[in-house]
């Protein structure tokens, strides 16, 4: 099949973003398809190309896998209205990609949410069937958070509907997500839970450690790597450094690894407090996080105190810490709540409870057995259920299936995706 793969912020292990994306694509390729990756200039991201932009684009083979790179900056910490430009933009300039008739197949990977629009209008125009992957709920999440206005909402609500409906398939990163593509009208039948994996060649045991300046190699290292913006509710983190200070806890040290609008404000309230076991690094590649993540003793996975994110979200960083055998300490209930508790592989506090963070920090620091304890369980728990190739293998059938069967087309019960579980303990 020749796949168009729409994806506005795509990267290869070289950046220091998300390579899902790649991941997939690679795998696609690797079962005989030809996939087209179509994506924009994310900071922190690596494509792969080098070569200059001609007329806003350029392209060129990577690992297998035809890339168009458009000229469209973003990054995490732009304001709202340049990211919706840019998210316009993107869309204006793939809309002529979809519609030119090359592809059997277009995959839409949301966020943002404007990357179905040219796969709506090629299905519109020339019957091309899509798979429409949620990572990120919108505009659920934006609302829960009470950022946007409701006359934004109301056009993300009608974009989702339309993307939900149309789609020949639906991919979400968890169950909850699932449930919200079936408020939007996904047909349950064509709904296909395929969560976020790991690289256990990228991560693991086998990596040699390594460690920024200033870190003592007596420290206990624990690592946030992630965005740094609203939805991470970082400040959390600080308030937990605080109060490690306070209590004299010295051994613990926090390492806050990424970028965002947020960081400039977290960074000026770390100094002005003197919290000298709290500090902060640029992104880094995802090999050296790779190797970061060898030589920390914990990971720290935060998000803001918004009720929707229990089940609405599925952050790559838990599978990437639990994937480099670190316990992790996570102020989340819900969905990340039950995967810590599988072991244990980590310690789940209250959205909300500085205390009790430090308190779960402080305790890994004063027991090396149970980090190593925890360390091992989540590794396990990684390789068991969190293997981004079985993963990927899932995601292919659920593309190809797209083909066979597309929406109104039958096509036997073997050939369409499954409808999403009932939820358990993951």
């Amino acid at each position: 099949m020749r796949i168009l793969y729409l994806h506005q912020h795509y990267s290869t292990p070289a950046g220091a973003t998300a390579t899902r994306s790649h991941a997939m694509a690679r795998a696609l390729a690797a079962r005989g398809h030809r996939v087209t990756i179509a994506c924009g200039a994310m900071a922190g991201a690596a494509t792969g190309l080098d070569g200059a932009f001609r007329r806003g684009r350029r392209s060129g083979q990577v690992g297998g896998v035809e890339v168009v790179e458009f000229a469209i900056p973003y990054d995490n910490a732009m304001a709202h209205p340049a990211r919706l430009a840019a998210f316009l933009r993107f869309a204006a300039r793939a809309t002529p990609l979809a519609l030119s008739g090359g592809f059997d197949i277009a995959i839409a990977s949301s966020t943002p949410l404007t990357v179905a629009l040219p796969a709506l209008l090629a299905r519109r125009a020339r019957g091309l069937p899509f798979l429409f992957e949620i990572r990120d709920p919108w505009p659920e999440l934006p609302r829960a958070m009470g950022q946007g206005n409701p006359l934004l909402w109301a056009a993300m609500d009608r974009l989702a509907d339309a993307a939900c409906r149309h789609a020949a398939a639906v991919v979400a990163l968890s169950e909850g997500m699932a449930e919200t593509a079936v408020a939007h009208g996904a047909d349950p039948a064509r709904v296909q839970v395929v969560p976020n994996g790991c690289d256990l060649d990228l991560f693991g045991p086998q990596v040699a450690p390594w460690r920024p300046d200033g870190i003592g190699s007596g420290d206990v290292l624990a690592v946030y790597a992630g965005a740094h913006g609203p939805a991470n509710g970082l400040d959390l983190i600080l308030d937990a450094a605080a109060l490690l200070r306070a209590r004299g806890e010295r051994r613990v040290r926090l390492l806050l690894v990424g970028e965002g609008r947020e960081k400039a404000r977290l960074a000026t309230r770390a100094a002005a407090e003197g919290l000298g076991n709290a500090s902060f690094l640029d992104p880094l590649p995802k090999r050296q996080l790779a190797a970061l993540l060898a030589g920390a003793q914990v990971g720290v996975q935060c998000l803001a105190p918004v009720a929707a994110f229990a089940e609405w979200t599925a952050p790559n960083k838990l599978m990437d810490y639990m994937a480099a055998g670190l316990p992790v300490v996570a102020n989340m209930q819900g969905r990340a709540a039950r995967l810590l508790a599988e072991g244990p592989c980590g310690i789940a506090v209250g959205p909300e409870d500085a205390q009790a963070m430090a308190d779960a920090l402080a305790a890994l620091a004063t027991d090396p057995a149970r980090r190593a304890s925890m360390g091992a369980a989540a590794r396990a728990q990684a390789v068991r259920r969190w293997d981004r190739r079985l993963l990927a293998a899932r995601f292919c059938a659920v593309v190809e299936g797209c083909v066979l069967a597309p929406v109104g087309g039958g096509g036997s019960a073997a050939t369409r995706p499954s409808p999403p579980p009932r939820r358990s303990a993951a």
